[in-house]
């Protein structure tokens, strides 16, 4: 196979531009390296195709491996004919290859097997080519033929016991032919049920919905196969793949020669144990698994989304913050962070039961606000919210209306806040405190906090803990970095964690950069880079334009401008008639493509890619700008909400908090989030929610319908419906 023209066709690429990601990806050159700086030989490819491209590739390189292991290993056995090679090499997927070399592969002793050793192989070959020897008047006379010495002594001692024994060579025959599998299988996918039943009818658990349920295989949705799946694991259902067998069998026999004659019946019986026996089983296995593949692939590819949506949340900037990390019988931490998220004081104060000290909380917060000019208060989602924001909410109505409050989820909070690197960070703080300061950090820089957090931790996907979970940390440690790039990184105040997944730089190389920035002080020109222990001259390559030094040496140290295309830089800068020192002053040159004139000539004059040039202009235009600023602002409050403040018909603004197969969730300030259905979020038809709202959205939305005795709060984005 052709892997670079299989892959310009599958993803509609031009050779050239695959022939070089390809080429880019085998030199060890990281994705958004290639995405940011080899535009060019790439034709612009993002770090999303580039992704697309990478996994293709490496399933395709698996598949031809696959194919010439296959073909040796069939080959040893003496089996391997130049039709069968061909069927191998000609085969696009796994699946195929699979179903090619399982008449081939060895497996445990079967009935078939036994048969075969015994000699009954021709008497089986009879029967599927319904030929019968001169004077048989019925398959017993042919099969008593077969009644050897050595045959009897494996048990085939009648002419019954050898045709039984034929026939389960015919059945294996059926059954492992490639053809018939992969026809029986589509069979099995397009009219397949999946059908459910409680283990125990009168129980109560979550799973009421599939007590009694069946939907076919072709539409049920991702989110019911994760849901099915657990509840089989937890023992509450059972479940199976309801098929017509009888329509299967019947479709099967008809891809088999058939001709009238004595062994018509003992083929037809064959055909029908094949299908039950060995094919059915084996099908359906595969369609649940299938199932569940797609069904967990969707759920990262959501859970994905959802977090490179968190992650590029716009941070709020200058915000100077009380963090709340509310509790009952221990209280509610406390810890102020002046805007650079440095740790000023911390405490603890009791606004909830048991002790409920409200007038004591108040004193407290007006001190810190008075004494450290605060100006925002965050308040943790978890145990003991609700009361705390009611407290906070009268303290700012009647004390202090200059303030503003808001709402931080706090998934993966305590996973931080116990975990080595916090330890490492802050060795002499206690794990509360370590918590209060990671709610209110991620308010002022989401991105820089949640680097440190488990990706799986964060709580912005579904049956997370069901999935793959080596497949699950790859794909969105692939997002994170990919954020951390696109947004870039300043090398002066980032933690280990986040210099971890910039381009080319290792974990050991992130914690080298920070001990050398201790050691030495801060980096005042991106060269020193190449100071860094285990930072060598590819890292540098790789890592150097997405490190900015703000206020260095350089002023082109502070935008994602490569070093290598520096002199490019300048040249443009000199034809705009200004330097980098202008750059600096200015905070950009806004007018710079009206003053260089043709990017395309511009391009030609330096030498330089138009792709590239683009890129070297906007940043010069507004150096170092970060794209999160595109992103919705936060959401802040002043006064506090109940659920029982709640009303059907009530308008509201919220902010969306996770997105999911069947809907979306969104914080509308009283503490339990509500459900947009998948059906509500548009008044046209909508495939995924994922098209219509991402994590972080800010949205107007009306109350349909509030549970009180449950906690669930029904919302709608279409007024109206």
């Amino acid at each position: 196979m052709d892997i670079i023209a299989a892959l310009a066709e599958e993803l509609g690429l031009k050779r050239t531009a695959v022939e070089a990601a390809v080429a880019l990806i085998d030199e060890g050159n990281a994705i958004p390296f290639i995405a940011r700086y080899r535009k060019e030989a790439t034709g612009g490819m993002d770090d999303v195709a580039l992704r697309s491209l990478e996994e293709r590739l490496t399933y395709l390189r698996n598949l031809e491996q696959r194919k010439e292991d296959v073909i040796v290993l069939i080959g040893a056995q003496g089996k391997l004919t130049p039709e069968l090679e061909a069927e191998i090499r000609a085969a696009t997927q796994l699946q195929r290859v699979e179903d090619l070399y399982k008449p081939y592969r060895k497996k445990r002793q079967t009935r078939a097997q036994k048969a075969r050793e015994a000699g009954l192989e021709p008497l089986a070959n009879m029967i599927i080519m319904q030929v019968s020897p001169k004077g048989t008047a019925t398959p017993e006379d042919a099969a008593a033929r077969f009644v050897t010495p050595e045959a009897a002594e494996a048990g085939y001692d009648t002419p019954e016991k050898a045709l039984a024994g034929a026939a389960d060579i015919v059945a294996e025959t059926v059954a492992e032919d490639a053809e018939n599998v992969a026809d029986l299988r589509s069979f099995t996918e397009g009219t397949g049920e999946i059908v459910t039943v409680a283990t125990d009818a009168d129980e109560k658990t979550p799973y009421e919905p599939y007590y009694d349920f069946a939907e076919p295989a072709r539409k049920i949705p991702n989110h019911r196969v994760l849901a099915i799946d657990r509840g089989e694991r937890e023992g509450k259902l059972r479940v199976h793949v309801r098929v017509d067998g009888e329509a299967a069998v019947a479709r099967l026999g008809r891809r088999w020669p058939r001709r009238q004659g004595i062994f018509a019946p003992v083929l037809d019986a064959a055909i029908a144990d094949g299908y039950k026996r060995l094919m059915a089983p084996s099908l359906d296995r595969e369609l649940r698994a299938k199932l569940t593949v797609r069904a967990q692939t969707d759920a990262i590819k959501v859970f994905a989304k959802n977090l490179e949506s968190l992650l590029s949340a716009r941070p709020v900037r200058g915000a100077r913050v009380i963090a709340l990390d509310p509790g009952y019988r221990t209280g509610c931490k406390v810890a102020v962070l002046d805007e650079t998220g440095k740790l000023l004081d911390h405490g603890v104060v009791y606004p909830t039961p048991p002790r409920r000290d409200v007038a004591g909380t108040r004193r407290t917060l007006a001190r810190l606000a008075r004494t450290y000019h605060i100006n925002t208060i965050v308040i943790g989602n978890g145990t003991a919210s609700r009361e705390t924001e009611e407290v906070v909410s009268g303290f700012i109505a009647d004390e202090a209306p200059e303030l503003r409050y808001t709402i931080v989820n706090e998934a993966g909070a305590s996973v931080y806040s116990a975990s080595e690197l916090a330890s490492r960070e802050y060795p002499d703080l206690d794990v509360t405190t370590r918590g209060a300061m990671s709610l209110g950090r991620r308010l002022q820089d989401p991105l820089a906090e949640l680097v440190k957090i488990p990706p799986q931790s964060i709580g912005v996907g579904q049956y997370q803990h069901d999935l793959d979970q080596a497949e699950l940390a790859r794909t969105l440690g692939h997002v994170v970095e990919d954020v951390v790039n696109r947004v870039g990184v300043d090398v002066n105040t980032a933690s280990a964690s986040l210099l971890g997944y910039v381009s080319g730089i290792t974990p050991t190389v992130a914690r080298n950069i920070v001990a050398y920035r201790e050691e030495h002080g801060a980096f005042t020109d991106r060269r020193q880079l190449r100071d860094v222990p285990k930072l060598g001259p590819k890292a540098f390559e790789q890592c150097a334009g997405f490190l900015r030094i703000a206020g260095g040496a350089n002023p082109l140290d502070a935008t994602s401008v490569h070093p290598e295309s520096y002199q490019v830089a300048r040249e443009v800068l000199e034809r705009a008639g200004v330097t980098a020192d202008d750059l600096a002053a200015c905070g950009g040159i806004p007018d710079i493509q009206q003053r260089v004139g043709s990017v395309a000539l511009l391009a030609g004059e330096l030498g330089c890619g138009i792709l590239t040039l683009i890129d070297i202009l906007g940043e010069l235009e507004k150096p170092g700008r970060d794209p999160r600023d595109d992103a919705p602002e936060v959401v802040f409050s002043r006064a506090a909400l109940s659920i029982d403040d709640l009303e059907p018909g009530m308008e509201l603004t919220g902010t969306v908090r996770n997105v999911v197969d069947f809907g979306a969730f969104v914080d509308v300030g009283v503490h339990q989030d509500g459900l947009v259905h998948i059906s509500k979020l548009a008044r046209h038809f909508v495939k995924h929610p994922s098209d219509v709202v991402a994590v972080g959205d800010t949205v107007k939305v009306w109350v349909e319908k509030v549970d009180r005795d449950r906690g669930k709060i029904s919302l709608t984005m279409v007024p109206g419906k």
